[in-house]
């Protein structure tokens, strides 16, 4: 592991509770703030990562508000693996949401892919590019990236970081390694994520977004889509009023006014033994807040 110190500028992503806090300091959109010491990567200054769902590692999704960041002054950061950076100074840009934090992520690993004029690369940062139809890109190595275009295209990624969208009619998007980040645009659309802390977007109508790993994020954006979380720290988000949002296994959801909510309660044994269907705005259940399952009744995630 490799560490740099006194870097230029970088933009970064960094998490914070729901007051904007992080350990009892207080943040705020457009300051800045100072670090008064030497700055060690793991140990002190301000911590933010250049990955955008790397922060997802730092925070739940369900309880926190998310923030582009610029990190400067004394740096210190790792350039193999995690992609934390520590440093001396940092301005909080603009606060992101977790819809945004998802495009961020696919933008993040596409500007450093080196793309490839074959459809299935495995290489680290290489991406694969299928335009045919039915077209289908497979990027297997670390930071890999691979689009689908075409109808009933399907794009793949199995490597650490990845990320990969479907734009056509029907196509399917799957990210399987840690940090990976799916989207399909598309009509009847499918992305998927089985990798911690990763995310999955489903934009077009009747669309599908699956997040099976470690704090999760599926959500679906389109008419009549699904979004389903199955780990525990995973969410769903239903953003338009005839979604639904579904968290399988302990998890939280959340949707805007009109869209339908889903959630189960399990055991230590992974049983179920609790569920719960509700709609976003009636009988007190709030849009655009995150619910989770205890003792059988829905309560605001915290």
């Amino acid at each position: 592991m490799t560490c740099k110190k006194n870097a230029t500028a970088i933009l970064a992503y960094k998490g914070f509770d729901a007051n904007m806090r992080h350990l009892a300091r207080q943040f705020e959109v457009g300051k800045s703030y100072e670090y008064d010491g030497a700055v060690v990567r793991g140990k002190a200054g301000f911590r933010a990562c250049e990955h955008p769902l790397n922060a997802l590692g730092y925070r739940s999704p369900a309880c926190s508000r998310f923030a582009l960041v610029e990190m400067s002054g004394e740096i210190d950061r790792e350039t193999d693996g995690d992609t934390q950076i520590y440093a001396s100074r940092i301005a909080i840009k603009a606060e992101v949401r977790l819809p945004e934090l998802v495009e961020a992520a696919v933008k993040w690993v596409f500007d450093r892919a080196k793309w490839s004029d074959w459809d299935t690369v495995s290489e680290p940062n290489e991406g694969a590019i299928a335009s045919g139809e039915p077209g289908a890109a497979t990027a297997s190595g670390e930071y890999g990236a691979a689009t689908a275009s075409s109808w009933c295209g399907a794009a793949t990624v199995c490597g650490w970081c990845g990320a990969a969208t479907a734009s056509g009619e029907s196509g399917a998007a799957t990210a399987s390694g840690e940090l990976g980040a799916a989207i399909a645009n598309g009509e009847y659309g499918a992305a998927t994520v089985c990798g911690w802390y990763g995310a999955a977007t489903a934009n077009g109508r009747y669309g599908a977004a699956t997040a099976s790993g470690e704090s999760g994020v599926a959500i679906a954006n389109g008419e009549y889509g699904a979004a389903t979380a199955s780990s525990e720290a995973g969410v769903a988000i239903a953003s338009h009023a005839t979604a639904s949002a579904h968290a399988s296994s302990n998890g939280s959801v959340s949707g805007v006014m009109g869209a339908a909510l889903h959630l189960d309660e399990r055991n230590d044994d992974g049983e179920i033994i609790a569920v719960w269907a509700g709609i976003a705005g009636r009988d007190g259940i709030k849009p655009d807040t995150f619910y989770s399952l205890k003792n059988g009744k829905p309560e605001e995630a915290a």
